[in-house]
């Protein structure tokens, strides 16, 4: 019998009973250089977070116009991710890899050196588009280039990619702006994308496209998809800032998103060659994974949100400050991932993803009860809780999402997948933004309510004040307008309180759907169960 030999790509199975023998160096060294690329890809979505103040600053921008250099990168970002199953098998991994870290290079390149805030949401724009390319294909080559006994590690590599990255995002950036100026945020690519380049560009051939999926390419399909994405994605992300169906714009966009988004799928299901195949939602396991996924990326993404808010709106953090605050979610993160991957091997995963659930539904509960005296060490607590716990059940569903799916199905999943992480953290940040807005409004009107002028204790607190503002124009203004500062900081805190209160119930809910999957036991050297 003859044994295939990888020379740098992973062949189909043969006719012969010998498993092929698998050249490591390539495939570590491609892999390896995709995972930088994933990595760049998802970092550049928080990078910003702490900086939009000195990019407001650099290029003159309003308040209104800055929120857009995030979501003019999520918006077309969307569209990219799922699409890219198909251009893979249309082209080879390697191909649109390759294009996608290429045409992301340039525009990384291109945002930096942006002069006005039209020319950076152009490229940001466009930045999202292809990079978003590099996500999911890693997703892929984990499941299919690797043999069975090793996929869990690679699962691990990218669940710790895809939990860090958009953790360690605002930390990076706030450092980064700190020491260098805002710029640095997009130049920074340039390194790591050149190596991006060599590794993938020398390695990474691990599979060959099918230039005949070409014929009949559904460009209607792709028409109703980036319609539907791209609306949605706009109403979650600016909806909670304008009112939500209060703005035309939005009302008219959800309209456009539930008609595009039913059409979508049914395109999908009937077209003979769509552009995502929807027939892995059969296989019960791959729904399961995928409701999991988004329910972790409304964790992952609304953690990471809620805290550098709070620390920079009420307790007047720094970006460096809040870099360092946040640090810890990222280490337990990084210092849980050796274990997942071995519990992984061990456990029910179904098992894994409750108690991973639980976790992260503890610390966002015990985050509920912040006050704007915690320190460090408070925040430290729920972030090691909620780190290790989102780790945990991230590597867990991607191995129920994506084990019992057959390899000709892998590169369709692995978009979906991730598409339903993005779409969960889209989700998850427009229902906290519109909660904080809401209860801050509520927890204002209790406080006010509950406290009368002609109290005594209060006459006193104002006398006080106004002491203190002695020297001022008009000292019991002066006074008034601090009590209320104090009062909207406490209703603020509140607020925070719920939104972590409320994240801490979907995880829950989460550890409980989690039993509806069917049992999955990775077996080192098992190959993959059929899809049902």
């Amino acid at each position: 019998m003859s044994t295939a030999v990888i020379d740098g790509s992973v062949p189909a199975p043969t006719s012969e009973t010998t498993a092929p023998e698998i050249n490591w160096t390539f495939l570590l060294l491609g892999f390896a250089g995709m995972v930088i690329g994933q990595f760049m890809a998802i970092l550049d979505i928080q990078i910003v977070a702490a900086s939009l103040p000195q990019i407001q600053a650099g290029i003159g921008a309003s308040a209104d116009e800055i929120s857009w250099i995030q979501t003019a990168y999520l918006i077309p970002e969307v569209v990219m991710i799922p699409l890219s199953g198909y251009l893979s098998r249309l082209w080879g991994t390697q191909k649109v890899f390759l294009v996608s870290c290429t045409g992301f290079l340039v525009m990384s390149v291109a945002t930096g050196l942006s002069t006005s805030i039209d020319m950076m949401i152009l490229f940001r724009a466009l930045q999202g588009f292809v990079g978003g390319a590099m996500i999911p294909t890693v997703f892929a080559v984990a499941f299919t280039a690797f043999p069975p006994d090793r996929r869990v590690t690679a699962s691990v590599v990218m669940g710790l990619i895809v939990t860090l990255a958009p953790t360690v995002g605002p930390t990076l950036g706030g450092h980064l702006t700190e020491w260098l100026s805002w710029r640095w945020l997009f130049f920074i690519n340039v390194v790591p994308g050149l190596l991006v380049l060599f590794l993938v560009g020398r390695y990474a051939n691990f599979d060959k496209g099918d230039l005949s999926l070409a014929k009949g390419f559904d460009w209607f399909g792709l028409g109703l998809m980036a319609v539907f994405l791209m609306s949605m994605q706009f109403v979650l992300e600016e909806g909670s800032k304008n009112d939500w169906f209060a703005d035309t714009a939005i009302l008219v966009l959800a309209v456009v998103a539930a008609v595009t988004g039913p059409a979508f799928i049914w395109r999908s299901l009937t077209y003979y060659n769509p552009i995502v195949e929807l027939r892995a939602f059969a296989n019960r396991n791959f729904t399961v994974g995928v409701i999991m996924t988004f329910i972790v990326g409304a964790a992952l993404f609304g953690g990471t949100f809620l805290l550098p808010l709070f620390l920079g709106r009420v307790l007047d953090y720094s970006p460096s400050e809040v870099g360092t605050t946040m640090v810890v979610s990222g280490l337990a993160m990084f210092l849980t991932a050796p274990f997942a991957g071995r519990l992984v091997r061990k456990l029910d995963l179904r098992l894994l993803m409750f108690v991973g659930f639980i976790m992260c539904a503890w610390g966002m509960w015990d985050a509920r009860a912040l006050t704007s005296e915690w320190g460090y060490w408070e925040f430290a607590g729920v972030q090691a809780m909620r780190g290790a716990g989102v780790m945990l059940a991230m590597i867990a569903a991607q191995q129920v999402t994506m084990s019992t799916l057959p390899d000709h199905m892998v590169k369709n999943a692995s978009g979906l997948v991730n598409l339903s992480r993005n779409v969960g953290g889209a989700f998850g940040l427009a229902f906290l933004n519109t909660s904080l807005t809401t209860n801050t409004a509520v927890h204002m009107g209790e406080l006010t309510d509950r406290i009368s002028q002609s109290s005594v204790q209060m006459q006193a607190m104002l006398a006080g004040m106004s002491q203190r503002f002695a020297g001022s124009i008009d000292p019991d203004g002066a006074a008034l307008k601090a009590v209320w500062g104090m009062l909207q900081r406490q209703a603020t805190t509140l607020a925070f309180g719920d939104a972590f209160a409320m994240l801490a119930i979907a995880c829950a809910v989460a550890a409980v759907v989690t039993l509806f999957a069917r049992p999955v036991k990775v077996i080192p050297g098992a190959p993959p169960l059929e899809a049902h």
